[in-house]
């Protein structure tokens, strides 16, 4: 079973990274050549203020809801790893470490949907 979650913890890396890197290459290719006006405030674009901002852009290709999304994969992957530690102990009927895992995973997700902006 540990090996299982060392290998959920290095693909969800890998794909985290490679959503990102997809995302930021997008960027550079559609925005990198645009010429900067010195003179000119050029202002960022309205801020992502929750899960479904994200996910409005990823099915048009917008690179940055394609770069957040990857950040998003990347902070799932050690919550996905507690809850595959969790089932783990469930099916080990090991009741401490069950009671252990779930408080570490209700911290987890509490403090991931409860933060400003979110949820």
């Amino acid at each position: 079973m540990e090996l299982r979650i060392g290998t959920l913890l290095r693909v969800g890396v890998v794909i985290a990274a490679s959503v990102t890197a997809i995302g930021g290459l997008l960027l550079a290719f559609r925005e990198g050549m645009t010429p900067i006006a010195a003179g000119k405030f050029r202002h960022e674009p309205v801020p992502f203020t929750g899960l479904d901002d994200l996910l409005a852009g990823l099915p048009h290709g917008e690179p940055r809801s394609i770069i957040l999304f990857g950040v998003v994969l990347l902070v799932a992957t050690p919550i996905a790893r507690v809850g595959a530690t969790l089932v783990a102990f469930v099916y080990q009927r090991d009741r401490f470490y069950t009671g252990v895992a779930a408080v570490v995973l209700a911290i987890l997700l509490y403090s991931l949907f409860s933060g400003a902006g979110l949820g």
